[in-house]
């Protein structure tokens, strides 16, 4: 009897162990949005963006190029684990600016044209917000924009 209930117990442990594995992740993947000024004005953004490139969101007006050099995206991604979602997003965001701010100047360019968020690959444009992707373990911001020379 003693042999036949190890294995019953085993059975169940085996079975119980598959189902818990077969069930989806409860992971969150939530589309938030933040202004932008939060952002660009947080402490960690200070001294990070230098000045030396101009920034122009999808519906400010920026003066007409002297020299378009191409669209680039760019995807960061942080660990959002023990930050809130406002703090994880700030900070990818800050973290994909400064990628932008060097992929201008590696291209020649002194500012970034038609800024937007492309989470996922959907465009969200706005002048005052971005789009941020929060997850449980990770937040994430991509960001496209046009890099151009400005008389």
């Amino acid at each position: 009897m003693k042999g036949m209930f190890s294995k019953s117990m085993l059975t169940m442990v085996v079975a119980a162990t598959a189902f818990a594995m077969a069930q989806p992740a409860a992971a969150r993947d939530d589309k938030l949005t933040f202004p932008i000024a939060d952002a660009m004005s947080a402490p960690a953004a200070q001294g990070k963006l230098d000045g030396s490139v101009k920034f122009f969101f999808s519906g400010q007006t920026a003066p007409a190029a002297k020299q378009t050099f191409g669209t680039f995206t760019s995807n960061k991604k942080t660990n959002a684990f023990n930050k809130s979602d406002k703090e994880a997003c700030e900070w990818t965001f800050l973290s994909a600016m400064i990628a932008l701010q060097d992929r201008a100047k590696r291209e020649g360019g002194n500012a970034v044209v038609d800024i937007h968020s492309v989470y996922k690959n959907d465009e969200f444009k706005s002048a005052t917000e971005y789009e941020c992707g929060a997850g449980k373990v990770m937040a994430g911001v991509a960001l496209r924009g046009t890099v151009v020379t400005l008389p």
